[in-house]
């Protein structure tokens, strides 16, 4: 029972618990602070979609709803539903489903609920309007690579 519930804590915080196992092998290596995987996947999946504003906000300190915001931004109704699309599919494939998905019909703030991440794809109008960064200030704010697809995953570490 205790080895699921272990399986179960690596799979929902990989980053919070490879520290903690680290801390009790004994070792005193800090481990640096990235993203799941499946966050990474998302993030590149909208970026291939030409997403703009891709924004990842910490909100494990401040919400028991989830760990993380994915914010990104399309010009118009169709890229949104675009967005959505490949970051849906994406993580899919990965073998990740998400939760629920609402407003993929108007594609004006469509929302993919991953439980302990959520994805946000806004048309401009819409993101100004709601302004989640602004209301979730209190989050820290990852820092991103200007081009995410050079940069590469290991490359993504949390603003100090």
């Amino acid at each position: 029972m205790k080895e699921n519930s272990t399986i179960k804590e690596r799979v929902l915080h990989p980053l919070e618990n490879a520290t903690r196992m680290a801390a009790q092998a004994g070792t005193n290596d800090a481990l640096p602070e990235t993203l799941d995987d499946r966050i990474l996947t998302a993030l590149h999946a909208a970026d291939e979609k030409k997403a703009r504003e891709l924004v990842v906000l910490d909100l494990r300190g401040i919400a028991t709803f989830t760990d993380y915001f994915v914010i990104a931004s399309g010009s118009n109704q169709r890229q949104v539903q675009a967005i959505a699309d490949e970051v849906s599919e994406r993580l899919k494939q990965g073998g990740t489903r998400a939760a629920r998905i609402e407003g993929y019909r108007t594609a004006e703030w469509v929302l993919l609920d991953y439980g302990d991440f959520v994805v946000h794809v806004f048309e401009d109008k819409a993101r100004s309007f709601y302004d989640l960064e602004r209301l979730w200030r209190e989050g820290g704010r990852i820092d991103l690579p200007a081009d995410l697809t050079a940069a590469g995953s290991s490359s993504l570490r949390k603003e100090s």
